[in-house]
């Protein structure tokens, strides 16, 4: 099912869209392309230290990822860099709400407040106010409303998909970590790890492993299916 991206509704007359095209209602959970294509995403940042390592993996393996930012995170100490700096190296943005609130059993209006709210902190952070930000991920999974009201917005939500079961910060070991991330991407998967919202040194550990070998084995690192134009995609029934 899709929704259109350019509704109004009692949004300023403003508003830019977030930039996704013919964004669907369902989340979508997997990866552009054909054969070895995976998309990587990083939730629940950004937060200094861990952040600034991933970007610098990613940057060294010339891999680009999607960014699931929450705006209590942006607006806190180092986030605001650390956001510009993920979009300066080619990053694309997914609107994570402004907190890690459960909001799947919020009315649509609330919805709606939550995700203008922290597309107006990133918009702002990063001094554009048409900054894209074509993704949105439900915290904890919980979709109640979300997926339309961020179809509305121009923003394609955006399904789990593979994740690494790192949620619990480091109670899982590197090597766990690592094996359970290796296992995640697969072809056409979308993997899902984390940044923020607990200590993430393993998470970091298991990427900075896992992503040469990946790359060894001839994968290659796309977008998920929806969010920016795509020429080879159309919108699921």
């Amino acid at each position: 099912m899709e929704a259109s991206s350019d509704r109004q509704t009692s949004r300023d007359p403003g508003f830019v869209p977030g930039g996704a095209v013919r964004a669907t209602t369902m989340p979508l959970a997997a990866a552009r392309g054909t054969g070895k294509m995976a998309a990587l995403t990083i939730d629940d940042g950004p937060n200094p230290g861990e952040t600034d390592r991933l970007l610098d993996i990613l940057a060294a393996h010339e891999v680009t990822a999607v960014f699931c930012v929450i705006g209590q995170n942006i607006t806190a100490t180092g986030g605001a860099d650390i956001l510009r700096r993920i979009v300066a190296e080619g990053h694309t943005l997914c609107n994570h709400s402004t907190s890690y609130a459960d909001m799947g059993t919020w009315t649509r209006s609330q919805v709606e407040r939550d995700l203008l709210d922290n597309l107006a902190t990133i918009r702002e952070v990063l001094g554009d106010p048409a900054q894209e930000v074509p993704y949105f991920r439900a915290p904890n999974g919980s979709w109640g409303a979300t997926g339309e009201v961020a179809a509305s917005l121009g923003m394609q939500p955006l399904g789990l998909g593979n994740v690494i079961f790192d949620w619990d910060g480091n109670d899982l070991s590197e090597e766990t970590l690592t094996n359970n991330l290796r296992a995640a991407i697969q072809p056409g998967a979308v993997a899902l790890a984390h940044d923020g919202g607990g200590n993430r040194e393993n998470t970091v550990r298991a990427v900075a492993t896992v992503l040469p070998e990946k790359l060894a084995e001839g994968y290659i690192f796309t977008l998920p299916r929806g969010g920016v134009p795509d020429a080879d995609w159309t919108p699921e029934p």
